[in-house]
């Protein structure tokens, strides 16, 4: 028995979802032009698609489950739920319009024609504001719209800006945030789901993982009680004597987002040799 999974054939969010499942300890073949292949140390199907055609696929069960952006799902509009968030591939829906047009609220796009290759959250985002647009649907190469008159305005993905940039235009509203995503049906097997449930636990360790430092210092003995306070760790520090009398080592693991005030607060309190590490794995 195998759990089948679709991901992108080629792009980014190629590189990341097999990246992702190597780091989940998953020994994949790769290679050009592959449409499928199994996994060496898992029981693992993994087939190469168009983004665009993972949610039918999974819908349809020919896939068991798929990785594709948030923004297809919704877009596609399947009868798919989501799983699980990747943390990866994250962007965002926006349109945006030409540089030098003034642009002060929403009502601005009345009457605009705006290119896009999501016309369905387009759409969904102009009824909600009640703007009156005609969206004009095209596959890609949505940035020069404008620059030929074919549009007053694009709705694309962005990510850094720098492709607007490029192209003379400026973002004016968000309309949907989006990372990639793990999605699947209500239909799977006892059978693959208890591959899913194992192949879920590795990936939910990945992500943690990522969140997080281990940290090493050493710290005078009568500052252990002030530096505990500042690295509460998952339960407790880890606090080992050191051959130096009236010293310890503390290891401790500590949040990416408070990672810098607190090694700062630490090197405050009287800690030494503060050393920091990646995690790749973390089991909870």
């Amino acid at each position: 028995m195998t759990l089948k999974i679709a991901i992108q054939k080629s792009g980014r969010l190629y590189d990341d979802s097999v990246k992702m499942l190597k780091e989940c300890g998953i020994d994949i073949p790769t290679g050009i032009n592959k449409l499928r292949c199994d996994a060496y140390n898992f029981p693992l199907e993994i087939l190469f698609l168009r983004d665009d055609d993972i949610p039918q696929y999974v819908e349809d069960g020919i896939a068991d489950i798929g990785i594709v952006g948030e923004n297809v799902v919704f877009e596609k509009n399947r009868n798919v739920d989501v799983i699980e968030q990747l943390d990866f591939a994250k962007c965002r829906l926006s349109i945006a319009v030409p540089r030098n047009d003034t642009y002060e609220s929403i009502s601005c796009l009345h009457n605009k024609k705006i290119a896009t290759s999501y016309p369905t959250l387009l759409r969904e985002f102009l009824d909600r504001n009640n703007v009156d647009a005609e969206i004009h649907e095209i596959s890609g190469s949505v940035e020069i719209a404008p620059s030929i008159g074919l549009a007053d305005a694009i709705c694309d993905l962005v990510s850094s800006g720098s492709t607007l940039l490029m192209n003379g235009l400026k973002e004016t509203e968000i309309i949907f945030r989006s990372e990639a995503v793990l999605i699947g049906t209500q239909n799977t097997t006892s059978d693959k789901q208890a591959i899913l449930t194992k192949l879920l636990f590795r990936i939910r360790a990945v992500k943690k993982s990522k969140r997080y430092k281990y940290i090493l210092l050493n710290a005078p003995n009568d500052k252990i009680d002030t530096i505990c306070n500042l690295i509460p760790g998952m339960k407790s520090p880890t606090i080992l004597p050191l051959a130096k009398e009236g010293w310890c080592s503390l290891h401790s693991v500590v949040a990416e987002d408070d990672f810098w005030n607190i090694i700062e607060n630490l090197s405050a309190a009287g800690a030494e040799g503060i050393l920091v590490s990646a995690i790749e794995k973390m089991i909870l």
